[in-house]
């Protein structure tokens, strides 16, 4: 079957040329005929050494050189120079491989041409339609044909830059060439002999030449034009495994990539690091009995390289770093993982902390944005991850240290929250889908009854929290609040606290234990004529409920409290 075959090989190599003729010999060993094109600006000295290690192989040859640069009309130059090479020296060639020198083979050469056999008049090549490309990376995509590019982007970025602007503000349009419509693919291809004299020997060549000379980046559109042009099959793929990153930068294959690449059964690989000596001296595979014409099945490792691509933008959820630090609401998730926060519950219950850890499976905290101290579960001075129980370390960053306690804990976190602690992560926590947010309202009065000091400071203390909790309200009933919030007033919630726990506790595990008995709760006796108190002095309660509360021993009792 591998007999209608007669493959040739077109080398571009640009550096490193020692491990490019080790692909070059991989290609020959195979059957391949080989023609190279070395970049001009090669050193002499590496090239004389490549074509001595390479001058007892009689089907390599070597192409007119052209200084290269990336992204101009050189590398078409360098391609169609060694093809017509090609074609000329070997005239019984019916299929022709683009490679590079850092292309490496994965299967036996033999198991390609069986493929190619398969479907001789077939061309592999990526082509598609200028108006139905999604995935240009960094670059221009229709505009790369219309406009002028003189300067070369790698070296005048900014010139570059420049001249494109100026072109679009002048209207300036290049008239495409009669009946081409552009295409854009992989610059690596496989197309047969047929096709590609017919482009070489195109009577419109010098035509085209010049049109795409003038393009941006034609190594990516030139022979995917064209082989629309002449080609009679054409299969939009190329049978090189070459990936890039959001850059447009190449990816790099390293030994620890070998057993991914085997899976993916590709022909050829690109880009293998010159340092990967356990993939090199393992690829290509050895030949079976027979060739193997199994088309390559890249899906894993393609799925892998998505994978990466979207870690790599986004960011681990609730992870925030130097190298990647987020502009606001453009991070990968606020946290990385669930976590609740009760607000008012120990104002009400003393003891709610240690009784919330019989229910909830979490590290259950005190007020871990509290003023004195951040109250980690168990009061150490060094919390989980060494975070610093120092109120004012925290305080540098309150956000980078809530983000980093969920991190780098397994379970999930609870913790205690107040009008007296740090405000400064209200709208964090508010638009974090993963918080739960549980408010008792007008809970801070309590500790207030048993305070001995002048009525004119607690007034005073009274207006600043609950100034404090009606700002927190504010953000917690606006539209933009992605945390599940339970809102409940002080007099609500005394009327049935244990329902309301266990509702609350539910949501969190569903899983928790029902609620039968509750902590103790604060003394409230006296707190009618409190209110009633500041009130009178000209302070209006607002967030404890609507009627005052006029039976406070009644109410305990009804609870078992």
């Amino acid at each position: 079957m591998t007999e209608a075959v007669n493959l040739g090989v077109i080398l571009l190599c640009h550096a490193n040329l020692r491990m490019a003729a080790r692909m070059a010999r991989i290609w020959a060993d195979g059957g391949a005929r080989v023609v190279i094109h070395i970049d001009a600006k090669a050193p002499a000295s590496d090239v004389a050494e490549m074509k001595q290690s390479l001058s007892d192989l009689p089907d390599i040859a070597y192409s007119r050189r052209i200084r290269c640069n990336w992204g101009r009309f050189s590398l078409i130059e360098a391609t169609q120079h060694a093809a017509s090479q090609l074609l000329e020296t070997w005239p019984e060639t019916t299929h022709v491989y683009l490679a590079s020198g850092s292309c490496l083979p994965l299967r036996p050469i033999a198991d390609l041409r069986a493929f190619l056999a398969l479907d001789p008049n077939r061309d592999y090549i990526e082509s598609v339609d200028t108006n139905e490309v999604g995935w240009v990376i960094g670059g221009l995509n229709e505009e790369r044909f219309t406009l002028y590019f003189p300067v070369d982007w790698r070296k005048h970025r900014k010139l570059f830059d420049r001249c494109v602007e100026i072109q679009r503000k002048l209207g300036i349009r290049r008239k495409l060439p009669r009946g081409l419509t552009p295409h854009l693919g992989s610059q690596w291809w496989c197309l047969t002999a047929n096709t590609l004299r017919a482009i070489l020997n195109d009577p419109r060549r010098k035509e085209y030449d010049r049109f795409f000379r003038r393009s941006w980046i034609p190594d990516e559109s030139y022979f995917q034009s064209l082989a629309r042009r002449h080609s009679g099959s054409i299969e939009s793929r190329s049978l090189t495994f070459a990936r890039f990153d959001h850059r447009g930068r190449p990816y790099q294959a390293y030994d620890d990539h070998l057993q991914v690449l085997e899976e993916a059964n590709c022909f050829v690989a690109r880009k293998i690091w010159p340092g990967a000596t356990q993939l090199l001296g393992y690829f290509p595979r050895p030949a079976g009995p027979g060739p193997d014409p199994t088309p390559p099945q890249p899906a894993n490792i393609e799925r892998l390289i998505a994978r990466t691509v979207s870690r790599r933008i986004l960011g681990r959820p609730g992870l925030y770093m130097q190298s990647r630090f987020p502009r606001k609401d453009s991070e990968n998730g606020k946290t990385s993982a669930p976590y609740a926060v009760f607000q008012g519950l120990t104002d009400i219950f003393p003891g709610f902390e240690d009784w919330l850890r019989d229910y909830l499976p979490g590290d259950v905290h005190g007020h871990l944005l509290g003023p004195e101290m951040v109250e980690f579960a168990g009061r150490p001075e060094i919390g989980p991850g060494a975070l610093s129980s120092s109120a004012v370390l925290r305080d540098y960053d309150p956000q980078g240290f809530l983000t980093a306690l969920i991190r780098m804990t397994e379970q999930m976190q609870v913790f205690q929250f107040s009008p007296r602690d740090n405000q400064d992560l209200n709208w964090f926590m508010a638009t974090d889908p993963n918080a739960y947010l549980f408010v008792v309202t007008g809970a801070w009065n309590l500790p207030l009854l048993d305070m001995d000091m002048p009525f004119d400071d607690i007034r005073r203390i009274t207006a600043k929290l609950q100034r404090t909790e009606m700002e927190l309200l504010e953000v917690l009933n606006s539209v933009w609040v992605k945390a599940r919030v339970q809102l409940w007033e002080f007099n609500d919630f005394i009327a049935r606290p244990q329902a309301i726990l266990d509702k609350a506790l539910g949501q969190i595990d569903p899983d928790a234990k029902p609620v039968t008995k509750l902590p103790p709760m604060r003394d409230i006796t006296g707190l009618p004529e409190h209110l009633q108190r500041l009130r009178n002095s000209g302070l209006h309660p607002r967030l404890t409920g609507d009627q005052p509360i006029t039976k406070a021993s009644h109410i305990l009792a009804r609870n078992n409290i």
